[in-house]
């Protein structure tokens, strides 16, 4: 397994890449399929951010979904040890949910529809011309990121772009906990519907569904 440690804004030195590779080499007994973990480091210079000034995202790259965990910390050690738990936890509770599939228990599931057409035509004029406006800004390529402040409000909106691969329920479950996060946007491969999925309790989730059919997809997505 190969490790990649990479930083931004700051050095990294050989000490710390070999602390890496020692804290991170039980990752193969949760993931044998891992041909290699990528880690990034990002220092943060400003003063008011000293306490998570040093942020360590790891990836965890195989023949299968993609694994990440991220954590920040006052130092990249302490973030490093925290990014690391998140990992064998996400590692943990998607090999759990498999074990528990194959045996025939499958985890309970809440399905929700929402109306698209209803939920466009609640929004008045003015805001879709703001939004037809901000159309220049909103990313054009899959991993791209780009992030918009609202008029001259001091809020501002990240978007990045996902390629959509549609999949089952199932699969979108599994994925999610591999990515640690609460919720996971999807395709329904079999009513091709946009749906959100997200973590509610223990292993219950809930799955709320736009009433939009999404386009025609290429050969070998379907």
């Amino acid at each position: 397994m190969e490790f990649v440690v990479k930083a931004r804004n700051s050095e990294v030195s050989e000490g710390f890449r070999k602390h890496v590779e020692e804290k991170l080499a039980k990752i193969g007994q949760f993931a044998p399929r891992a041909q290699r973990v990528d880690v990034e480091i990002t220092h943060e210079s400003n003063p008011a951010q000293a306490e998570t000034c040093e942020k360590i995202e790891i990836t965890v790259r195989d023949k299968g979904p993609v694994v990440r965990a991220e954590a920040s910390a006052s130092d990249r050690y302490g973030a490093l040890d925290l990014a690391s738990r998140k990992l064998t936890e996400q590692l943990r509770r998607a090999h759990e949910r498999r074990k528990d599939h194959r045996r025939g228990r499958k985890a309970d599931v809440e399905s929700t529809n929402l109306d698209f057409a209803a939920i466009l035509k609640s929004f008045d004029a003015p805001a879709k011309e703001s939004c037809a406006e901000e159309k220049a800004a909103l990313p054009t390529k899959p991993g791209e990121a780009v992030e918009t402040q609202l008029g001259d409000s001091p809020v501002v909106v990240r978007q990045k772009l996902y390629e959509a691969k549609p999949m089952t329920v199932d699969q979108a479950l599994y994925e999610m906990e591999l990515v640690g996060h609460p919720f996971f946007l999807f395709v329904d491969s079999e009513t091709k519907q946009p749906c959100a999925a997200y973590r509610r309790h223990g292993w219950t989730y809930g799955v709320i569904r736009l009433d939009a059919v999404t386009g025609d997809f290429g050969p070998g997505e379907q």
